[in-house]
């Protein structure tokens, strides 16, 4: 008695098939205090009247688009998550692998059942003088099988288990897909008006460059200027000029890519955004590094995929057990209808077959080390995947610290040069300088402006960027597909497979 309680909780043991795998658990990353080389500050330099704080410990913010406070740009972000053919793409990829996922939980968790029916006419050829006649005969026959496979070692369930988790990675996928897309919108549409201010400032300077050209020119004529100053002036007229056309190319092409992503034809490219009209977020949140790991849609598509080569594993290894099927099966057959269908033609079977591995080759303890071999490869890109993110972060907020400096000192520049070609316009009108002056001043104004437009744009887009670095609120998105959530009830108590015959 006391054998057999031992051995039935031996059986019971080998049911769990803990031991048969990893955990699945994400490696512990190195704690730290902060993303880049050195802490970032509290708060940025103010820039034309706007001083960004870094928010420490705040959370992600899912439409941080909305903080631009620009409802062209929010219907612009709106539209493409509507209609972005690569996105629906994703989501219709998505929704296949759930359904591979029912499609498989349920075929092994449950018996097959099937119902065939059969009718044959065949004619026997008989030996001459050593056996029966030639005859000719009917045969009709109906039957239901049905076959179950005890998934006694739980390949079937660490299967299941592991498509899941794939699915599971896919759905991560296509939440950081929908984030980056949004980002993709917001910095278009940022870029596409920012060359468009460049576009119109720069088509000014090359108003103000022929006009200089013209002038110097008409003095060379009347012997005021000497033929090098005419030359040289006509010389930057045209090199201010050939700038032109690949801003203009550089425009329409950030225009078509935003149209694209819009789920628009080129030629349907939306009207420029006002660059002035977009209000710089001056709060942005930086998650703390160890919520990160939460919050950012890449390292918990890289924990899924983990968790799936940890169930690989396991799958691997209770392939060398052994397997246990039933089957059974009942029916009417006969050599025509009437008896077919009377009692007398009643059939039925049922059989049990039990297999174990013996000897394949190798095969099966090389898959086995070949499903470890790819966890510790999923172990190792999980690392990577974090360490790539806390370097986006720190890139992200060097990258808006410094483009707050730099705009600082380009706004200055831009005002202070704006206050002196207003004081020129001034004297001129008063007869105190001569025109030429004015346009050097005005020149050197448009200069400064398109420093300070440049520097505009990027505040705005590396915002953007860091908004996307910091990934969505935990719990924000329904990340786990309602199927995976069945698989894994299903995968963590059913004990059978079922195949189909």
């Amino acid at each position: 008695m006391k054998r057999a309680y031992l051995t039935a909780l031996g059986f019971a043991a080998t049911l769990s098939a803990c031991s048969f795998g990893p955990d699945g658990k994400p490696p512990v990353m190195p704690t730290v205090a902060h993303y880049g080389a050195d802490a970032q500050p509290a708060r940025t330099v103010t820039a034309e009247g706007v001083s960004q704080s870094f928010d420490a410990n705040a959370k992600p913010v899912p439409e941080w688009w909305k903080l631009y406070r620009s409802e062209p740009l929010n219907a612009l972000v709106d539209e493409g998550l509507r209609n972005s053919p690569s996105l629906a793409a994703t989501d219709k990829t998505l929704a296949a692998a759930r359904e591979q996922l029912r499609a498989q939980v349920g075929s092994s968790m449950l018996p097959s059942i099937d119902l065939g029916g059969q009718t044959d006419r065949e004619r026997a050829i008989g030996v001459p003088n050593f056996g029966p006649p030639t005859v000719l005969y009917n045969l009709f026959v109906g039957q239901i099988r049905a076959q179950y496979t005890f998934d006694l070692f739980g390949a079937a369930r660490l299967a299941d288990r592991a498509l899941a988790a794939q699915v599971d990675s896919q759905s991560w996928q296509f939440d950081a897909a929908r984030r980056a897309l949004a980002a993709n919108i917001v910095t278009g549409a940022i870029g596409a008006a920012s060359l468009r201010a460049q576009i119109d400032t720069t088509e000014r300077l090359i108003v103000l460059a022929n006009e200089d050209a013209r002038e110097t020119q008409r003095r060379y004529e009347l012997g005021s200027a000497s033929r090098a100053d005419a030359l040289n002036a006509q010389s930057n007229a045209a090199a201010l000029a050939a700038s032109l056309p690949g801003l203009r190319a550089q425009w329409l092409a950030t225009r078509h890519a935003l149209a694209v992503m819009l789920g628009r034809t080129p030629d349907q490219a939306p009207p420029d955004l006002d660059l002035a009209s977009l209000t710089v977020p001056g709060n942005v949140p930086v998650v703390v590094p160890s919520e990160l790991l939460a919050s950012r849609p890449d390292i918990q598509a890289a924990d899924a995929l983990l968790k799936a080569a940890a169930a690989q594993v396991g799958v691997a290894t209770a392939q060398m057990f052994p397997s246990l099927t039933l089957s059974a099966s009942m029916g009417q057959a006969g050599f025509s209808w009437p008896t077919a269908l009377s009692g007398a033609g009643a059939i039925w079977g049922i059989g049990a077959s039990l297999s174990q591995p013996l000897f394949h080759g190798g095969a099966l303890l090389a898959q086995r080390r070949a499903a470890q071999a790819s966890y510790e490869a999923a172990v190792a890109q999980y690392k990577q995947t974090v360490l790539t993110a806390f370097r986006n972060v720190a890139d992200s907020l060097v990258a808006l610290e410094q483009d707050n400096q730099a705009l600082s000192f380009a706004d200055t520049a831009s005002r202070t040069s704006m206050n002196a070609f207003m004081d020129s316009a001034a004297r001129e009108r008063l007869g105190a300088i001569p025109p030429s002056a004015t346009r050097a001043s005005e020149r050197q104004y448009r200069n400064a402006r398109l420093d300070a437009i440049r520097y505009e744009s990027a505040r705005l887009s590396d915002t953007a960027l860091l908004f996307q670095a910091m990934g969505s609120p935990t719990g924000s998105t329904a990340n786990l597909a309602a199927a995976a959530k069945a698989a894994e009830t299903a995968t963590g108590t059913g004990t059978g497979t079922g195949t189909a015959k």
